[in-house]
């Protein structure tokens, strides 16, 4: 082995490392908490404010998400795109397609369900108008 592998391992456990300097990781949790701060302060206003044209609030309101979760995933997760961090970021894409699974096939077997239900019959549907 290398003298510098041995110095510095390339996968480490938070709390591992050899020289522990708080400022910089301090610092980085502080702009990862102003700018979720400003980004939910932001979502509030645009959803409660009559200055967003109206029909582009949803949208809106889906780009402050995930731009929330990206502050989210680099600032308090830690996940970037070093090399030693390739399967953080394999498992966060497996779980995001699981979840996108999830959601497709419970949107597509409720919609389903409404096409191939039965009709109820006549004297439930008469009840029904009453």
């Amino acid at each position: 082995m290398s003298d510098q592998h041995l110095h510095h391992p390339i996968d480490l456990a938070p709390g591992d490392e050899e020289e522990v300097r708080i400022g910089p990781r301090l610092l980085g949790y502080c702009i990862g908490f102003g700018l979720a701060i400003l980004l939910t302060a932001t979502s509030f206003f645009i959803a409660g404010t009559d200055l967003v044209w109206q029909p582009s609030i949803p949208v809106a309101l889906v780009v402050l998400a995930i731009a929330q979760m990206g502050v989210h995933l680099v600032f308090f997760v830690h996940i970037t795109t070093d090399p030693d961090n390739t399967n953080n970021i394999l498992a966060l894409a497996f779980g995001l397609l699981i979840v996108f699974l999830v959601i497709a096939g419970s949107l597509w077997i409720m919609s389903n369900m409404n096409q191939n239900m039965p009709m109820p019959p006549l004297n439930q549907l008469m009840q029904m108008q009453r």
